[in-house]
């Protein structure tokens, strides 16, 4: 592995007599005799409470997830790019779902191309982008980073996993009833949401998508507050909060966020079922099917918008900013430099919470909101702009003149920063309610949400994932099948979205099965069948990352120091080897922040290294 720093055995035993005489005693031996985890397979492994296996669960069943969604994403885009093939080779997987006439030729069935697109968002934003990424990386380095022995309740930090877990099975089960899963839109719109008979999909897909999310706001919650109280609560001695590493800043914030809107989606689900079941009219009024008008008066659709964006946006920043917290860690210390503008870092977090619960209706600018209104919303839409320019910024500043190691971890982090810059700058056109009106529901809202949002939240989680796990298995993935996938994944990722802006600027809307229809967009098509290529391109070099990732948790590169990058936070003072409890005996004392690199003569100096005579620390 070329590009990993060595640490020299000596500097290994300095922090642990350093962590021997000034560390904290918690008595933690005298009441944990053994590991009561380690008692057999079905604790170690499944019903874990040790929150380095949870987070193992979380990352794994998020990969699970992404390919589903993927692909998913794979098929309908060969409905739009290739709409003259046939796609009867399909027909054993997709059953029914892939629809033959006489001369045998297969076409994607309408109704299950809408469900595909559905569940495609549903499950990337919720199962992979949130769970996978916060519920892996949360779980992960706050213990650890804080120098804590778990979370504050292993036991709910368990069922968090396993309610996610239970959301997954329901989702998955819904993909296989006979009236096909829920096709009204990731976003679920009422009617088509609150109608059981307003299509296919509106009826028992319907059902099991409401309750499946609802057992995830249920995980969501459950490691939310296990998060904040370990932050809180568990910070190891000299561990004040204005030494906590930014990962954890943003996973403590993005907690916060989660905690104070996800609610608000689950009154907005139990609302849209009181319509559905109920008789009620929260959501509808004026309904008409088959001309035959219904018994609903009073209601309103634009409600139901309004509920759910108000998790909606604030739901982006809770995808985002975990990410954002592991592209300034690893771009620290793979650029050899400490972080620039930590406090500027910090309260830029603080700035995008606050300004995310006062944004939701920008995505509402074409619902009839009242104009004067919809100024308010792009006013701090704009706003919104500015503390994230600042963290672009700093991490630019971080990169300057550093010791860079183009390792896969640095080259993923260095990409968020280029997806972030190039999706952010999109948004600010989609921000202007005058422009929205040209480009709303066009494939330029999707070219702009997937390169912010979704590659960008991707481009972090692999960084993460590249640089942590060796912590998580005592091996490397091997560096140059990282390279691999991350240029094929950089150029893919822009051949896919980057064309999409021009679809979108020349009015071709999103969502639609079809085009036949449209004249005007018929000269499009050798674009749509580009984009899918490169979908599909796209798609094969995650395969090779997930080579990658299951060859080396059993055949990697062992981990032979402890602190393989030449890292300063305080999980790699913990033994290469898994024990509950993270450290063997006390827990280290936390003498400086957590950024010093190039320091004093030394290439970096750990957390638990006191300061000199006459040092001061420096934020």
């Amino acid at each position: 592995m070329a590009n990993i720093a060595t640490q020299s055995q000596p500097e290994v035993l300095r922090e642990d007599m350093l962590i021997e005489e000034l560390g904290f005693d918690d008595h933690f031996h005298d009441h944990h005799h053994g590991d009561k985890y380690q008692s057999n397979f079905i604790n170690t492994y499944v019903f874990s409470q040790d929150h380095k296996v949870i987070a193992k669960q979380f990352l794994i069943t998020g990969m699970f997830w992404a390919v589903v969604g993927a692909l998913m994403s794979l098929v309908f885009r060969l409905q739009l790019g290739f709409p003259e093939e046939s796609i009867a080779w399909l027909k054993p997987v997709l059953g029914k779902w892939v629809e033959i006439n006489a001369e045998g030729f297969g076409t994607l069935s309408q109704d299950f191309y809408y469900a595909l697109v559905t569940m495609h968002g549903t499950i990337l934003v919720f199962f992979v982008l949130t769970a996978g990424l916060s519920g892996t990386f949360s779980n992960l380095l706050i213990p650890l980073q804080l120098g804590a022995r778990d979370m504050a309740s292993p036991f709910l930090n368990m069922l968090s996993y396993w309610f996610f877990f239970l959301a997954g099975a329901i989702m998955f089960a819904s993909l296989f009833i006979s009236t096909g899963p829920f096709s009204g839109g990731w976003v679920a719109y009422p009617p088509l949401s609150a109608l059981p008979q307003a299509s296919q999909g509106s009826g028992a897909g319907m059902t099991l998508w409401t309750l499946s999310l609802v057992f995830f706001v249920v995980s969501v919650l459950l490691g939310g507050i296990n998060y904040i109280t370990t932050v809180l609560n568990l910070r190891t001695k000299g561990m004040s909060l204005w030494r906590m590493p930014l990962t954890i800043w943003a996973f403590f914030i993005t907690a916060i966020i989660g905690l104070l809107s996800f609610p608000v989606l689950v009154s907005a689900f139990l609302l849209l079922m009181f319509d559905r079941g109920m008789g009620t009219s929260f959501f509808l009024s004026d309904i008409y099917i088959g001309g035959q008008a219904l018994d609903h008066v009073g209601g309103s659709p634009i409600l139901f918008q309004h509920l759910f964006w108000f998790l909606g946006h604030p739901e982006v920043y809770i995808i985002i900013l975990p990410a954002m917290g592991l592209v300034s860690e690893v771009l620290s210390v793979h650029s050899r430099k400490p972080i620039f503008g930590y406090k500027a870092m910090v309260y830029s977090i603080m700035a995008i919470a606050f300004l995310s619960f006062i944004v939701w209706a920008h995505h509402m600018f074409m619902s009839g909101v009242n104009p004067f209104i919809s100024n308010f919303f792009v006013i701090f839409t704009l706003i919104i702009a500015v503390p994230s320019a600042v963290k672009v910024f700093n991490w630019i500043a971080t990169l300057y003149k550093g010791n860079i190691r183009l390792n896969a971890a640095s080259l993923f982090a260095i990409g968020f920063v280029s997806m972030f810059i190039s999706g952010g700058l999109t948004g600010i056109f989609l921000g202007n309610s005058a422009l929205d009106i040209q480009l709303h529901d066009t494939y330029f809202v999707v070219a702009h949400f997937h390169i912010v949002m979704g590659v960008a939240a991707f481009f972090g989680m692999f960084a993460g994932i590249y640089n942590w796990f060796p912590k998580m298995y005592g091996r490397f993935m091997n560096d140059t099948l990282g390279k691999i996938h991350f240029w094929g994944t950089l150029v893919g990722a822009y051949a896919i979205f980057w064309p999409m802006h021009y679809l979108g600027m020349a009015g071709v809307p999103r969502r639609y099965f079809s085009f036949d229809s449209f004249q005007a967009f018929a000269h499009f098509d050798g674009m749509n069948q580009f984009i899918t290529i490169g979908a599909i391109l796209t798609f094969a070099f995650q395969v090779i990352f997930i080579v990658n990732f299951f060859y080396s948790i059993w055949k990697g590169k062992k981990m032979t120091t402890r602190n393989p990058w030449g890292a300063t936070t305080l999980e790699w003072t913990t033994p290469i080897e898994r024990i509950h409890g993270n450290w063997p005996d006390k827990l280290p004392t936390v003498q400086r922040w957590a950024y010093d690199y190039g320091k004093d003569g030394k290439e970096f100096i750990s957390q638990v290294e006191p300061l000199g005579p006459d040092e001061k620390e420096v934020h």
